[in-house]
């Protein structure tokens, strides 16, 4: 099985808006940059990913990928994650490779296991293997075997979507719970929610968050 991971990346400046109360733009930015490195790293550490395709607009992002071997695809016209993703699947399918896994560059916690468990969960054909947020609202990893199986619906209420889409198309639907892989940094609360999470588990993380 090819495996090709893609991640969508808003502009570096642009990012976590709604920490603004918590944050400073330096330290945002800081924060978005971080995550998205550690994303990479831990995509790139997973054998069974063939390689990573990251998507964005902003031209340092891009620049960050290619340090880890990444693909680039810089978007254009008018910004819609949507329409960005299956862009990007369209290229990495003309690439030969037959199995996709959508990840945000926005989790902290997230481990090689985590990576290696959703593939090997997706290794029938005709599979979707989803992950959610803590709040079950949102798709913190989509896996589609084959490229293009479901419609992309990202955005408030994803998860149930996607769900649903997926069990339309016929498809075998797994659910991948994981504490690490359901926490993204998008509010205040999730500042807490990461120092709590890292109290509890047994994994070492770099400590780049406000307390």
């Amino acid at each position: 099985m090819c495996v090709w991971a893609i991640i969508p990346v808003k502009p570096l400046n642009r990012a976590k808006s709604r920490l603004a109360d918590v944050l400073e733009p330096d330290q945002r930015r800081f924060l978005a940059e971080t995550m998205l490195r550690h994303v990479l790293e831990t995509v790139q550490a997973v054998p069974q990913v063939m390689g990573t395709l990251v998507i964005s607009r902003d031209t340092k992002v891009l620049s960050i990928a290619r340090e880890y071997d990444a693909r680039t695809v810089q978007e254009s016209g008018a910004p819609e994650l949507n329409a960005a993703l299956l862009r990007a699947t369209k290229v990495v399918a003309s690439w030969g490779c037959n199995a996709t896994l959508v990840l945000p560059a926005d989790l902290p916690l997230i481990a090689p296991e985590d990576v290696t468990n959703i593939v090997n969960l997706g290794r029938s054909v005709m599979t979707v293997v989803i992950s959610t947020d803590q709040s079950e609202d949102g798709t913190n990893a989509l896996f589609m075997r084959p490229p293009g199986l479901i419609p992309y619906a990202f955005g408030p209420g994803s998860y149930a979507r996607h769900v649903q889409l997926a069990r339309e198309a016929g498809a075998q639907v797994t659910v991948y719970r994981s504490d690490r892989l359901s926490l993204d940094i998008d509010l205040p609360a999730d500042l807490n929610s990461y120092n709590h999470l890292v109290r509890g588990l047994d994994y070492e993380v770099r400590s780049f968050l406000v307390s």
